[in-house]
């Protein structure tokens, strides 16, 4: 009947508490296996409620739950599944009391818990009927890795914990190896079971805590980890979970992963590809998981909601990828910005990934609007000029500014030489397109040609005077660039142009 309740009667608060002490002074005892069971679904219920975890969390009880789960016993191997019940419910007791206790949390590092999760997920290796067990070993070690930064440092420096939850995860999905780095694929291979996927997406979640600040490799120990990781996740995102749900959440919990993967082992999401092969191919090389994670960022694009969470980390990761590795640079700039033919329409009208993406430029959201700028920077491998062409001043001019671009030039970072991609339509469209709607424009009537030269002179003193008022009464700052292409009060800029004109001029 409770199997369901979130929220409990304040008044009853007190029986509670009672009930929980209760229930385990009865676990500590030696009872049956139906009796512990219904007493832990008992306490999992009523743990999801802060206020009656104070008796609960002490060292005593929280060692009676340990032995419960099999976590105080290194030696002993998981063989009567009679009590692999017993052992799923008490890890989901603690999932909820150290969830909901900062006290919980200080005694797991007290109480070594993390070592001991990390010994019992050795022992689920290779044995038949643990996956339950699996799955909330590794929820238990999410929470504590995102809850307790040094239980995060003991899991990567003392207890290998990197190792132990690829392992973990290299085992959900099931991975089959035909060379280094390299997963077999099957194509006829039935979707994942939905155990199977919640185990692969705990692990995920677990790893993503601890690899965090992976950034930098330090040892080819280091790097061959992280290579094997990255090639576990390119087959996880070429795997299928039971529902298209929760294949999305499968592959947005592995490509936050690989955003924690150093860049210079990234280059293992794409393989040579053989001839037998059918998949996606550039260059010679497999793209299939290139081309999912672009058919993700077009997707959650198409949400329309939370992208900062949904959409950046993706955006992110193949900006990335394109910055450092010249072949995935190369395929998705032929999909996202193919050679432009019909230059009739703004760029950020219409359906194409380039519209969309040139939307996102101009979005409220400073952090998205920031990496989907940078995202097609890099595509134009940093080159203003080939940005504009297909952005459209307007657009950019945000990027340009914070890099300091607006003069021109290129970014710092270094890339190979630029083939001559452009059509002979856009060739010819090219003198009149408007460089800042970045599109084909009607030549407009000048209003100007009608006027008396007193009417003009009219005209720019009015326009002057309106100007002068929103400065002066601060509503607007005039800005103006610099040689170096940044920004800077007009005043400023003028006298630095005058300045570098001066110093440029041959002397006598």
């Amino acid at each position: 009947q409770n199997r369901a309740t979130f929220k409990f009667d304040p008044a009853d608060e007190d029986k509670r508490k009672k009930l929980c002490e209760g229930i385990l002074n009865i676990l500590e005892k030696d009872t049956k296996t139906s009796c512990r069971i219904a007493c832990l679904e008992a306490l999992r219920i009523l743990s999801r409620d802060k206020k009656v975890l104070v008796p609960v969390t002490t060292k005593r009880n929280m060692q009676i739950l340990m032995k419960l789960a099999k976590l105080d016993t290194v030696e002993d191997p998981l063989e009567r599944v009679s009590e692999f019940p017993v052992i799923v419910e008490a890890l989901k007791c603690l999932c909820n009391i150290i969830f909901n206790s900062s006290v919980a949390q200080k005694l797991s590092l007290e109480l070594n818990l993390a070592a001991m999760l990390c010994n019992l997920l050795q022992k689920c290796k290779d044995r038949q009927l643990v996956d339950d067990i699996k799955c909330f070993d590794l929820r238990l070690l999410f929470l504590l890795s995102l809850l307790h930064t040094d239980i995060r440092a003991q899991l990567r420096q003392e207890l290998q914990g990197v190792q132990v939850l690829t392992q973990a995860l290299e085992s959900s999905l099931s991975v089959r190896w035909t060379e280094e780095y390299k997963a077999a694929e099957d194509r006829d291979r039935p979707p994942l079971s939905l155990q199977e996927t919640d185990c692969a997406i705990e692990a995920l979640k677990a790893l993503f805590n601890v690899t965090l600040d992976s950034w930098n490799v330090h040892s080819k120990n280091e790097s061959h980890q992280f290579r094997y990781m990255a090639a576990i996740l390119r087959h996880c995102l070429l795997t299928t979970g039971p529902t298209e749900e929760k294949t999305e959440e499968l592959h947005s919990n592995a490509i936050n992963l690989l955003s924690n993967v150093p860049v210079s082992c990234l280059d293992v999401l794409i393989n040579p590809s053989s001839q037998e092969e059918t998949d996606i191919k550039y260059n010679g090389m497999n793209m299939g998981a290139i081309q999912i994670l672009l058919d993700f960022m077009e997707k959650r694009i198409d949400k329309g909601s939370s992208y900062r969470e949904g959409l950046t980390p993706v955006l992110s990761l193949l900006t990335e990828c394109c910055r450092t590795h010249r072949n995935i640079r190369k395929f998705i700039k032929a999909q996202v910005l193919p050679p432009l033919r019909d230059v009739s329409n703004r760029p950020e009208v219409g359906t194409t990934v380039r519209n969309k993406l040139v939307r996102l430029m101009t979005h409220v959201d400073l952090g998205v609007k920031q990496i989907a700028a940078e995202f097609l920077f890099v595509l134009c491998k940093e080159r203003v000029d080939s940005l504009l062409k297909y952005t459209g001043y307007g657009n950019a001019a945000g990027l340009l500014a914070a890099r300091g671009l607006l003069a021109g030039g290129r970014g710092d970072h270094w890339y190979s030489d630029d083939e001559d991609t452009d059509t002979e339509e856009y060739k010819s469209a090219k003198p009149n397109i408007n460089l800042i709607t970045g599109h084909l424009e009607e030549p407009m009537p000048n209003p100007m040609d009608e006027m008396t030269e007193e009417q003009k002179e009219y005209e720019a003193m009015k326009l002057v005077n309106m100007f002068d008022k929103l400065s002066r009464d601060e509503l607007i700052k005039p800005m103006g660039v610099r040689p170096d292409g940044t920004m800077a009060p007009l005043e400023e800029a003028v006298s630095q142009y005058h300045t570098s004109k001066q110093e440029s001029s041959d002397s006598d």
